[in-house]
């Protein structure tokens, strides 16, 4: 492959607005493991948080985000996200993205309110709010020709200059750079080489290390893994946010029930119909993520039931389809009328509040590497995000890393040659019941001992068996021919150890963090927990 200006990994909001801020600048190349519209962007439901209104402000935001993220937010971030938050938003509108309005006054938008706002803040489409600004994004995509879109590429490992170094057996420099990545075409099978001035990591979550998930399949920790082995710390991935609301039916997959539909007054009650939030909080099923989720994970325990129900049958039919017409088709689908019958739900894992540590302007340690979006430690989030902060981060980190790549590509610079992928002698895959052996063993290990409430012993023994299976995962990475399924199944292991490692580091419980030896909070740890790999 030639070389570009900026290489974008990742066809997300974060990617695809950054792709856009960068189009009329540089050459962008824009890769996406599967097709450009999978990914959690798209699946998003709630919206998307900014202080719209005149009775609201954004100190208020502010406010309602350092509370959630449990002190542990980065405060200069989080003033500056919310203080742009409606500009940047307004930015989405003149792209073509139609939030819904009110139908009386066409000229206002309907804003939801969601667990942990004191306001109503949350601009939405319907409860399709991803799809609907991946859709007018990619349609401006499709105008800029500067802009490279391709698909089935996914990305095994990153070229640094320390890693050339290394590969000759030269000393690497300090501070390193990165220069590239190696790419699994996986429709021809074959490696390519792209090379770029810039790389920007945009791949999203983590939501498939864990059994249970409301995550797209692709949300496999790629780019965290990719950063980690490339040097770049890693910070805070301890605070693994589960959604409270999955759908819980044998045919639901992964759905989301939406936060909005406890901001709309949704009652979470007992299959005998008592409600229960009033013995965990008295902001009731307002209350931020982490506490509804433990509150029901305790209730399900308690109990033994197999789940506990969302009650909306406060909402006429028409007010239902007319808020909720995605969640609505979906539980009519399965015969749950959600106008006359409370909605079975059970948490799963959903949202990464750690990741790649960067600065203000979403650059790593690794010069000219810069991770956007949920891939990303910035700081907004803390110890726990506030619901609808997510799409808003990433189109708050895009404009300011588009600001920074802008004036990197300003400076003139040499690019060096790049060496062909070696295979050394790695033969083709014997068994594909190895991976998926792994893989599952992976993720009921991680859902059993590092889920919603931890101990220290549960954490021990998910350190000592990820040992073992990162040591079988790199004999077979490196004996056989690489595949989209084994390159998947390396970045899962790494991030899977980064959680275990950033969890036993944290001898107190904060936010999404909760463990049963330390159950309290402690000022000593007030600070990012950080791993980084050492060569």
């Amino acid at each position: 492959m030639d070389q570009v200006d900026v290489l974008i990994i990742g066809s997300g909001l974060a990617g695809v607005r950054l792709a856009l801020a960068l189009s009329d600048v540089a050459r962008v190349r824009l890769l996406t493991k599967k097709v450009r519209e999978e990914g959690n962007s798209r699946y998003a439901q709630g919206g998307i948080a900014a202080a719209w209104r005149d009775e609201d402000s954004w100190e208020e935001h502010v406010r309602d985000t350092m509370v959630a993220g449990a002190g542990l937010n980065r405060r200069e971030v989080v003033e500056r996200t919310a203080r742009e938050a409606p500009e940047r938003v307004q930015e989405l509108i003149d792209l073509g993205v139609e939030f819904d309005r009110w139908a009386e006054q066409p000229h206002l938008y309907d804003l939801h309110r969601e667990g942990g706002h004191s306001r109503r803040r949350i601009l939405h489409a319907k409860d399709l709010t991803g799809a609907e600004i991946m859709r007018a994004l990619f349609a401006r995509l499709e105008e800029r020709p500067s802009v490279e879109l391709l698909e089935d590429r996914m990305v095994i490992d990153l070229v640094t200059d320390g890693w050339l170094a290394r590969r000759t057996g030269q000393l690497p420099p300090t501070p390193d750079r990165v220069r590239g990545a190696y790419v699994l075409n996986t429709t021809t099978q074959e490696v390519e080489v792209h090379r770029a001035r810039v790389v920007a990591v945009c791949t999203g979550g983590t939501g498939k290390v864990y059994l249970y998930t409301t995550n797209s399949d692709v949300a496999t920790g790629d780019g965290i893994a990719m950063c980690y082995r490339a040097g770049a710390r890693v910070a805070n991935m301890e605070f693994v946010q589960f959604h409270p609301t999955c759908l819980y039916h044998p045919d639901a997959g992964n759905f989301l029930i939406s936060e909005a539909l406890r901001g709309e007054g949704g009652v979470l009650r007992l299959a005998n119909g008592e409600p229960f939030m009033k013995r965990y909080d008295p902001r009731l099923e307002l209350a931020p993520r982490d506490i509804v989720a433990r509150s029901i994970d305790s209730e399900l325990k308690r109990t033994g039931a197999d789940c506990v129900f969302l009650d909306m049958t406060h909402m006429s039919r028409a007010q239902v389809e007319h808020h909720f017409p995605n969640i609505d088709a979906k539980c009519r689908s399965l015969g749950i009328d959600m106008a006359t019958r409370p909605i079975p739900v059970v948490p799963a894992a959903h949202y990464q509040c750690g990741g790649v540590l960067v600065n203000g302007d979403s650059e790593t340690d690794v010069a000219n590497l810069f991770v956007v979006g949920e891939a990303s430690c910035t700081g907004l989030h803390g110890a726990n995000r506030l619901a609808s902060n997510s799409l808003l981060e990433a189109i708050s980190f895009a404009h300011h890393a588009a600001v920074a790549i802008r004036a990197r590509l300003a400076e003139p610079e040499e690019q060096p040659a790049l060496p062909d992928w070696d295979p050394g002698k790695a033969g083709r895959p014997d068994e594909q019941v190895v991976i998926t052996q792994v893989w599952d063993e992976i993720r009921r290990l991680m859902w059993n001992y590092v889920g919603i409430v931890r101990s220290s012993g549960r954490l021990r023994r998910a350190r000592k068996r990820l040992d073992l299976i990162e040591d079988e995962i790199e004999a077979y990475y490196w004996d056989y021919v690489l595949t989209g399924d084994l390159i998947e199944l390396r970045n899962l292991a790494t991030v899977a150890g980064c959680v275990v490692d950033c969890a036993m580091r944290r001898r107190e419980s904060r936010g999404l963090h909760y463990t049963l030896d330390y159950p309290e909070p402690d000022a000593r740890f007030l600070r990012d927990t950080t791993v980084q790999r050492r060569f």
